[in-house]
């Protein structure tokens, strides 16, 4: 076993007993074959091929019931169309705060496990949400399984703060991360990138044909034998890649009652209890007293909800206003898929060379990096009114789709926009951050889709996408305005941004 061990410093009048009672450094040497870094690519490429799928997964499994509601709501004789609708609103919210639970178990028994305990449960729990025979155990079961779900959020989320002796590191992309080097994350995380972005809509596509030709049942026993094969897969590649865990393994092995070992990764005050009160409380903490996380948050679990409440009313629009069935209409939802890639790829190509235009030669900063959203704050409720008002028209059906094309790709800037900021503004507390954003996302996201529905019924498509549209303009023109102004002088006057 290859490994780079130190020995304590000690001095000429140091004796024995004093030697023996100070603990050896453990960390990886250079070429150590259990350092993820220096694993085979295969492997590395395997693993994040897992982890993909799984995240990948989680947002198809969320949406693939939008364009079967109406069906569930016949068939399981639920009272409303409300009903129907926490059945897509429900796995959102705990998908969404799953990794605020199952995140400080992740420090404590390493990435692998909760991304198998993850899976595992969420396999359970969907499967039998196939098999419910009233709404009262399809939204149980749903709910169980999105919590399962957010195993994969948990181990591949962009920040997971580590604490090592009082100090905080940064550690982008979970797995990725810990397998891959700085030079090669790019490429990694890009592809890894697809899978949130392009999940949502092709669910909903999958579950407008399931349920055009067969039973609804299936989109949870087709996402659970996918899930499965993951599990499989997972159990034969899968290997932990958190340092933290690895060393730790190591040290238990090597110790002994006449030497001790360490880590750089103890904090021996560090306890589950200590994790959860970080994990849960410092979010809320921060979301309680700092103006820009509540301005950032405001705008962005705004856009989120607005994103689901479209998830959860496309598939009316086309079938009521357009007269198409269940198969066809879900092929609209690849117009969001395509807005959302594409305003990933615009804010990827253009946020770094804006960012070190605007630096020059100084030192950069935060408020660099909201620069797109001064043009997306604007084009997302455009985006809103062109698909509200083209739908309700019944002009030809690429005109709507060009609308919400425009709104999800300026939503997905907003959305990058925001956690780049805060990743820069708030560098230590990053994680706690972006995690009180999340609640906030989570609760617009469980939200949103229970009003929609009648919204639409009393304002029709085109009014009610005006109301949803002019507030998104009261939220988000003004975000980037007040950052550019004051987020430097609010992050001075912080305890916890970076000055």
């Amino acid at each position: 076993m290859s490994q780079t061990v130190f020995k304590p410093n000690v001095d000429s009048t140091s004796n024995k007993a004093d030697l023996e009672s100070q603990p050896t450094l453990i960390t990886f040497s250079e070429n150590d074959p259990e350092n993820p870094l220096n694993w085979p690519r295969s492997r590395k490429w395997a693993i994040t091929l897992v982890v993909s799928l799984s995240v990948f997964l989680m947002p198809l499994s969320s949406s693939i019931v939008a364009p079967e509601l109406s069906t569930i709501r016949d068939d399981l004789r639920m009272g409303s169309s409300l009903e129907a609708v926490l059945v897509l609103s429900t796995f959102v919210l705990t998908y969404c705060l799953g990794p605020l639970i199952l995140g400080p178990l992740s420090e404590i028994y390493g990435r692998v496990v909760v991304l198998h305990f993850g899976n595992s449960f969420y396999l359970v729990f969907n499967l039998v949400c196939g098999f419910a025979r009233n709404k009262g155990e399809l939204l149980a079961f749903r709910v169980l399984a999105g919590f399962g779900g957010a195993g994969g959020l948990v181990v591949s989320s962009p920040v997971c703060v580590i604490l090592i002796h009082g100090l905080t590191y940064q550690v982008g992309a979970g797995i990725i991360s810990d397998c891959f080097s700085k030079e090669e994350r790019g490429w990694v995380i890009a592809i890894y990138n697809l899978g949130p972005v392009f999940g949502p809509s092709i669910g909903a596509v999958i579950g407008g044909f399931i349920t055009q030709y067969t039973t609804w049942r299936w989109a949870f026993w087709a996402t659970s034998i996918f899930d499965g094969a993951l599990i499989i897969l997972g159990l034969i590649v899968m290997k932990e890649t958190y340092p933290p865990i690895i060393l730790a393994r190591r040290k238990q092995k090597l110790s002994t009652p006449n030497q001790l070992y360490t880590t750089p990764y103890e904090k021996p005050d560090q306890t589950l209890t200590q994790l959860y009160r970080n994990s849960l409380l410092r979010p809320l903490h921060l979301l309680r007293v700092q103006p820009i996380i509540q301005l950032l948050a405001l705008f962005y679990a705004y856009l989120y909800g607005l994103m689901y409440l479209v998830l959860s009313t496309f598939t009316t629009l086309w079938q009521e206003k357009y007269h198409l069935k269940t198969g066809p209409s879900s092929l609209h939802y690849l117009a969001l898929g395509i807005g959302y890639f594409l305003g990933s790829q615009i804010c990827g190509l253009l946020v770094d060379p804006i960012y070190k235009t605007l630096k020059g030669p100084d030192t950069g900063k935060p408020e660099y990096r909201i620069i797109l959203m001064f043009p997306a704050s604007i084009l997302a409720p455009i985006g809103l009114l062109w698909y509200g008002w083209a739908g309700q028209t019944v002009t030809h059906w690429i005109v709507p789709d060009l609308g919400i094309a425009l709104f999800a790709a300026a939503a997905m800037v907003s959305f990058q926009c925001t956690t780049a900021y805060l990743y820069e503004a708030f560098t230590l507390y990053a994680a706690s951050a972006t995690g009180a954003v999340y609640i906030l996302r989570a609760l617009t996201g469980f939200g949103f889709p229970l009003f929609g529905p009648a919204m639409y019924r009393s304002l029709d498509f085109g009014w009610g996408t005006t109301v949803v549209a002019l507030v998104a303009v009261v939220l988000g023109v003004p975000a980037p305005v007040v950052l550019w102004r004051f987020g430097e002088r609010l992050r001075a006057r912080s305890d916890f941004a970076v000055g």
